[in-house]
Formats: C-alpha cells, structure tokens, sequence
C-alpha cells in the first residue's frame, strides 16, 4: 500500500512538470533551433577561414622542411623563416585557446543528460535530438582546436629544427681552426690585403670627389652642410662646457649636493657629443663623397663613439662614488691608471668592432683575420691582467696594513671576486688560443669579457644614482646607500640586465623571444594551465581582495565596533573573524577570476593533505585552536589571566598563538592549543571586581581586636575597595613568631591589586607606629642540652721525650673554643653555625 501511494505521487509530479513545463521547453526549442543555426552559419566561417589558413600553412611548413633537408640557407635566410613560424604558431596557440569555456559547457551539458542509452528507442525522441545536436556543436567546436594543435605541434619542430643548425653553425665557426697569426708566413698576405682593402675606401671616395656631378652636389648643398657641420662641431668641442650651464639651471630647481643632477650633467657630457657624432655622419651622408663601402663602414661611426664616451663616463662615475669592488679596483691609489684602463679596453673593443665590420664588406681571408685580430686581443688581455695586478697589490697592502673589511663587504664581493678570478683566467687563455689559430674562440672570449665589466659597472653605477634620487626625495640623504632600497634596487637591475648579459656572450634575439614565448604560454598542471597571465589576474585579484579587507578591518576596529557596547576581547574577535572571511574570500574570487580549474587536483591536494596532516598537526591544532578562542572567546585581548605559572595581560590573539605580556614588559608566545587544553586562570573574565589579600602580623601579647579595628579602618579608608560587600579581617591564627591577621577586600578594579596592597602596607605600617603596636621579626632561642660536656678538663702532662726532639704545638679543639668565648655568641648574639 505505502508503495503504491508513493507510485501515484511521482506519478502525479511528473504530470504537473510535463504540463507546467512543456510550453517553456517548445519555446526553448524553437529559439534553440534558430541559434544553432546562426552558430552554425558563423562556425561555417570560421572553420573555411581556418581551412584556407591552414592550407597556407602546410605550403609554409614544406618549404620549412626542404630548406631544412638541404642545409644550404644563410643565417639570415634561416632567420626570416624563423620568424615566419613564429607567426603561424602564435596564431595556433592562439586559436587553440578559443571556445575553452564554450567547449566545458557543451561536454557539461553532455553529461547532464546522462549515458546514452543501448537502445535509442528507450529514450525521448527530444533527449536523442537535443543529445546529437550538442555532439555536433561539440564537434564543430573542438575540430579547429585539433587543427591547432596539429599546427602547433609541427611549428614547433621545424622552429627547434632551425635553432638547432644556427646553434651547429655558430659552435662550428668558434672551434674553427684558422692559419696562426703568429705564423710569419701570413704576415705579408695580411699586410697586402689591409693595403688593398684601404686603398679601396680611398679611390672610391676620391673618384666620387673627381666627379663634376658630386662637386655640384657639394656646391648646392654648402650652405646647409656648413650649418650642419659648425652645430656638430660646437656639440663636439663644447658639448662638456653646455652640459655644465644646463646643470646649474637644474639645480635651481632643488636637491643640490644630493648629486642627483651631478649624475644628470654627466649624461649630458655624454649625449650632447653623441648627438654631434651623428649629426655629423649625416653631413659626411649628406655631402655625398662616400661610396658603397664608406657609406656602409661610416653607419656604425656613432655606435663606435658612442662606446668611447660612454667609457670615459664610466671613469668619471667610478671616481665620483669611490665605488671600488674585486672587479674593479678604482681606490684614490690606482684611480689614475684603472681609467687609462677602462678607456683603453674601450678603445680596443672599437677597433674589433671596425675590423669586424670591414671584414663583413669586403671579406678577408681568414689568415688575414687573424693577423690583424690576434694583437687586439693581446692587447685587450694585457689590460685586464695588469686591472687584475691592480687588485691583488691592493688586497696584499691592505693585509700588510691590518685593513678589514666588514662581513657584508666581505660577502658581497665575493661574487665579485669568483669574476674576477674568472676574468683572469680568460685574459691567459684566450691569447694562446689567438695564436694556434682559434682566432674566433679568442674573440668570442676576450671581447664579450669586457662588455661584462662595462655593464656590471653601468649596473654599479645606476644603483648608486637610483639610491641618491631615493635618498634626496626621501630626505635621507647618504643613509639611503645602505638601505632596503638599495639593495632591491639592484637585484631589480641584475634581474634587467640578464638578458643583455645572454646577448652578449652570444645568444640570439630569437633565443630571448623563444623563451620569453615560452614563459608566456606557462605550463600545465593536470587539466590547468597557469600562464604568467594568469598568474598576474590571480595575485591582483586577491591583493585587491585583501586591501578591501584591511580597509574593512580597520573601519570596523575604529569607527563602528567602539560605538557599540561590545567589550573589546568581542570587537578583536569579529575584527579577526571578519578579516579570515574576507581573506577566503578573495582568494576564492581570485581564482574564479584567473579561471583556475583546481577539479583535476582535488585528488592530488588530497593525498597531501594526509602527509601535511600528520607534519604539521601541531600547527593546524593551534590553528583549530585559535579559531575556537575567537568563537568561544574563554580569553580576549586585554584579559588578565595565568597560565602554566605565567601571569600577564593578553595583548593580541593570532591564528597559531597568543601574545601576552607580563608585568615586567616582556611578550611570551603561547600556542593557543596551551590555551584550550591547559587550565587557565582569567582574573578579568566578565568583569574587573576581584577580591585583594593582605596578611599582617604582630607581636604577642598585643590586643586582637584593637589591631581588627585598626585593619577594619585601613581597609574602608581605600577608594578602590568597595562596600558592597563590605571588607573583613580574619584572625588566621597563632603564628611562629607573630599574631596572624588577614584583610579580605573586594576591589573595583582588580588590575589594581598591587597598587592597593602597596597603600593598605604603608597605612598600617603609619597606624601601627601612631598605636605603639609591634611588627615582630623572626627571633630564634637556643638551648643547649648537655651545657657540661662543653667545660675544658685538665690538661694532661705531657711525657717526658728527649731534649733534642721537636714536638709541635697541640692543635686547639672545641673545648678550647668554648672556654674562650663562654657565651657561645658571635657579633650577633647567635651561635656559629646555629
């Protein structure tokens, strides 16, 4: 019977959905019919636009694999196909990722439905309908993610493919092995093709200026040419000159000895000649007397004095902050020569860059090459092993001296000193590769050396520069050297430098954007993947979370929660409970927001969680803990308690701990599980009346209820105690030495407990003197048992011993000791040793 009545009513439920719900579902139908359609219609669209892209790149992709297959492309050619994958990946990898949230809700939907029946006829013809046309959406959907991924996926080959012959290419010319610059038999081929290679600049230059038409150019264009060459002049000579009016106009504006527009001045000697650099190869440009070579050999002419200007900055800066390190040794004592070094690196580091660029226009023999690459090197090792000199002669005279360095120095230039030895080793290697013909491993070794120091000296110097414009706008000065600042500053900057420091020893631009490409893309983490994108959108979310939630904390803590009549223990809980909210929260927003998937890692997470249980079981026990003393609230901030013989005022209630601060300012940490599994005394629970102690004592024979009365009258006489009830004294009994008394009082305030003891002392200390009564101290009356055995007896005679024998005195005993001092007393009226 009973399952019969409850046949009919899902029965009659059914009943009532079919015909409540069936006109909404034929509508939902309908609609659902015209925008599958129109999804449909654009799905179409894309999918031939895709098509065609697709297409485009497979012919892509085979040209890729031939050029590949015969290895015959230049470096640059490489290159531009390199750069043409790159395009069709991104745009896989960016098709790839489309429809994601579309697709999750078609498979969702999928799955509501239930498994598909054996048999299609046991199931709703709308169900099968509905159920095949989300399959073919769903197909639609995911087809140009798998062509995506196929792209992708071979994209990625053919770009691996390509870096990897570069890279075979480029290890390949470095362990080259060329004729011996130190060969005499390849000096007169290097001599002969440096004169021919000159002497071809030369007459194709003076062919130009013997031609009518280049002299007309020159005639036409004087005007401007003279312009342009006086202001490019004026730049070179007086650039130093105007960099210095231009800082006195600056420092009108604030900030002067704080050096910040000394820094400024010096760029300004740099720039302004730079400037006139350039402008005057535009007018060697716009004279029109060079030819093809010159044309291409000049282009570099203001990169090259660049470097020069630049190295003698360096100096200027070195000496401006005494910055001096293992690396770079520029004390008062060798100041001088560590600038001849650095602008005679720089000057050999221009000379290699001009051979090079000669070498790219008219291609000498290797031979040739390395006749005329080799002394540079030398030359370039030479400098840094006499920089290395330097610094050992420095190191050896400061021990001599008894000179010592502090420990963060110590630590902070030992990187400084690895490089150092690093540098040293290559200033001795590379001159000997030079000359058994590894001319390309010895400049691929010497000339990226000194572009390491000159950039971790422009690092040295911009971190000094950004301290001071730290220390002038924070007004603090020369402090700011050696502040947090500094230092974040310059891990901010190394972290900069990085990939110039990769480019310089080497590595490709198509190498940083591969790998930035890469970071870009992030990595998957089951079915997640967390991108620095994500990563990004997660870390603002939450900080915006939990700034709303601190600025929430604190009006509450100041504004609201004081006008109400909560105690303060109940507004530090709800403060605290509210922050722990608002924490959950955000980050649950935040990784709704970075569209986080953590499903695939509930499992993982859960294996964890046993192993983190049992590791830091006594953490999550405070934690638990502390969450149950903001709810229960057994202890507040501010409350007076004991706990395990320790006494103090609760000042703050954390997750793990509580702090508590005694009576002598000092903050003990007691885990809160102490807290809820110990017995803790809380003299303030509730309220602050507590009941105050004061034993008294007098001396014998002193009327008992004179000294209660004189008590009564002390206690009532104190404002703090109060009357309600009223204060009592106890006779405790007959003491040692004294009658016992006790005062009972109930204080308004029992934090005030010593501060009342204190006062009822001295009062009845002051009455106790107007009244004659005694305060007895501790007194101590010996009676000796057997008084006669310490009387001294009879001394003995003493036997008769030969007249040459020496006999020592008798020892003194106790008796002795007695018989001298008869009252047995010491400065004190006692006994010694009682």
């Amino acid at each position: 019977m009973a399952d019969l009545k409850k046949l009919l009513q899902v029965g009659l439920l059914a009943l009532t959905c079919f015909f409540v719900l069936q006109p909404a579902v034929a509508q939902d139908a309908m609609n659902g019919a015209e925008l599958s359609k129109a999804r449909n219609m654009a799905q179409s669209e894309v999918s031939g636009e895709l098509a065609t892209y697709f297409e485009a790149w497979q012919q892509t992709a085979d040209r890729a694999e031939r050029v590949l297959d015969a290895k015959r492309a230049s470096n640059g050619a490489l290159e531009s196909l390199r750069v043409e994958l790159t395009t069709y990946r991104q745009r896989f990898l960016d098709v790839g990722n489309q429809n994601g949230d579309r697709i999750k809700s078609l498979k969702a939907q999928i799955e509501a439905l239930g498994p598909e029946p054996e048999d299609s006829k046991s199931e709703p013809e709308n169900i099968t309908n509905l159920r095949t046309e989300m399959k073919r959406q769903l197909a639609t959907l995911t087809a140009p993610q798998v062509l995506a991924t196929l792209g992708y996926s071979r994209a990625q080959g053919l770009i691996a493919e390509i870096d990897k012959l570069i890279r075979e290419r480029a290890t390949r010319t470095l362990l080259e092995r060329v004729p011996m610059p130190v060969n005499p038999e390849n000096w007169p081929a290097a001599a002969s093709d440096t004169i021919k290679v000159l002497s071809a600049f030369w007459n194709e230059s003076a062919a130009l200026l013997s031609n009518a038409a280049t002299r007309e150019t020159i005639r036409s264009r004087l005007p401007a040419i003279l312009l342009m060459g006086a202001l490019a002049l004026l730049l070179l000579t007086r650039g130093r000159a105007l960099a210095h009016k231009a800082g006195d106009l600056l420092r009108r504006w604030g900030g002067q000895g704080s050096g910040v527009w000394s820094f400024v001045v010096s760029l300004l000697q740099v720039l302004l000649p730079f400037v006139g650099t350039i402008i005057l190869v535009g007018v060697i440009h716009f004279s029109g007397v060079l030819g093809v070579r010159g044309t291409l050999l000049i282009e570099h002419v203001s990169i090259w004095s660049f470097l020069l200007f630049a190295s003698h900055w360096l100096g200027e800066r070195l000496y401006v902050y005494r910055i001096t390190n293992e690396l770079i040794p520029f004390e008062p004592r060798s100041q001088g020569q560590v600038k001849v070094i650095i602008w005679s690196l720089a000057v050999v580091l221009v000379l290699h860059l001009v051979l090079q660029r000669i070498d790219s226009i008219e291609n000498f023999e290797p031979a040739t090459f390395a006749v005329l690459s080799w002394p540079l090197v030398v030359i370039a090792a030479l400098l840094m092993l006499r920089l290395n000199r330097i610094r050992v002669k420095q190191r050896r005279e400061d021990t001599v001296s008894g000179e010592d360095e502090g420990a963060l120095a110590v630590s902070t230039n030992r990187a400084m000193s690895a490089l150092r030895r690093i540098v040293f080793a290559i200033a001795m290697a590379a001159p000997l590769l030079g000359a058994v013909g590894y001319i390309n491993a010895a400049v691929g070794l010497i000339y990226p050396t000194i572009l390491t120091l000159a950039l971790v000296t422009t690092l040295m110097v911009l971190q000094r520069f950004l301290s001071d414009v730290y220390g002038w706008l924070s007004n603090k000065g020369p402090d700011a050297e050696d502040s947090l600042f500094s230092v974040i500053t310059g891990f901010v900057l190394a972290i900069l430098a990085l990939p110039e420091l990769a480019l310089i020893w080497g590595a490709r631009t198509s190498d940083l954007t591969e790998v930035w490409s890469r970071f870009l893309e992030g990595f998957s983490l089951g079915d997640t993947r967390i991108s620095p994108t994500i990563f990004l959108t997660f870390v603002l979310v939450f900080a915006i979370g939990y700034g709303l939630t601190r600025l929430f904390q604190g009006s509450l803590r100041t504004s609201l929660l004081p006008k109400t009549k909560i105690d303060p223990g109940g507004q530090n809980a709800i403060v605290s409970g509210v922050g722990y909210v608002g924490i959950f929260l955000a980050a649950l927003v935040a990784v709704s927001t970075a569209g986080l998937d953590l499903s695939s890692l509930a499992i993982v997470a859960g294996a964890l969680s046993v192993g983190i249980g049992f590791g830091l079981q006594t953490i999550v026990s405070n934690f638990v803990s502390g969450i149950i003393l903001l709810v229960e609230r057994p202890v507040s901030k501010g409350d007076w308690i004991e706990v395990n013989g320790l006494m103090g005022y609760v000042r703050d209630i954390s997750v793990r701990s509580t702090r508590v601060e005694t009576f002598d300012r000092t903050d003990v940490i007691i885990p809160n599980s102490d807290l809820i599994s110990g017995t803790v005394t809380n003299y303030t629970r509730g309220n602050t009346v507590g009941r105050v102690i004061v034993p008294v004592g007098v001396a014998y024979g002193t009327d008992p209820r004179r000294v209660e009365a004189i008590l009564n009258e002390v206690a009532k006489s104190h404002p703090m105690v109060l009357m309600n009830p009223p204060p009592s004294v106890v006779f405790q009994g007959f003491g040692a030495d004294s009658l016992d008394f006790e005062i009972r009082a109930i204080l308004r305030d029992v934090n005030w407990m010593l501060s009342v003891k204190s006062d009822m002392n001295y009062e009845i200390a002051k009455r106790f003197t107007e009244a004659g009564i005694e305060i007895p101290f501790a007194q101590r009356d010996i009676w000796i048992r057997n008084p006669e055995a310490l009387q001294p007896t009879k001394a003995a005679e003493p036997p008769t011993e030969a007249p040459t024998a020496s006999v020592p005195p008798p020892k003194p005993d106790l008796a002795d000791l007695v018989h001298e001092n008869p009252e047995g007393e010491d400065g004190d009226g006692e006994a010694p040793g009682r």
